[in-house]
């Protein structure tokens, strides 16, 4: 039973940071694309950025590009989302998701196989 759970949100001031963990179980996730998406009220589930977990490749949507940062620790199952710059047109849910391909990376939620709960951000202008 594979099993996301995010954590780390919270409230923040424009430009200020924060890091948010998605501790994966359940399963062995070097086969797996894990990617962050955030929602915010009103608007469609948006993709922000994804790592292929083996070969450790990261990808970013436009609007986040060199302002967050993904990562992952084999050692603790966990894929981390740096967040600096922080903007308040990124107050959203984030979510965490997993899919069992190692190669595609799509921007697609209904691609993707597994959800964590989410995890808010609100960052105050």
């Amino acid at each position: 039973q594979v099993q996301l759970v995010e954590s780390g949100g919270g409230l923040v001031q424009t430009g200020g940071s924060l890091r948010l963990s998605c501790a994966a179980s359940g399963r062995t996730f070097s086969s797996y694309t894990m990617a962050w998406f955030r929602q915010a009220p009103g608007k469609e589930r948006e993709y922000v950025a994804a790592i292929r977990w083996s070969a450790g490749i990261t990808y970013y949507a436009h609007s986040v590009k060199g302002r967050f940062t993904i990562s992952r620790d084999n050692a603790k199952n966990t894929v981390y989302l740096q967040m600096n710059s922080l903007k308040p047109e990124d107050t959203a849910v984030y979510y965490c998701a997993a899919k069992y391909d190692s190669v595609l990376v799509p921007a697609t939620p209904d691609l993707y196989d597994y959800w964590g709960q989410g995890t808010q951000v609100t960052v105050s202008s």
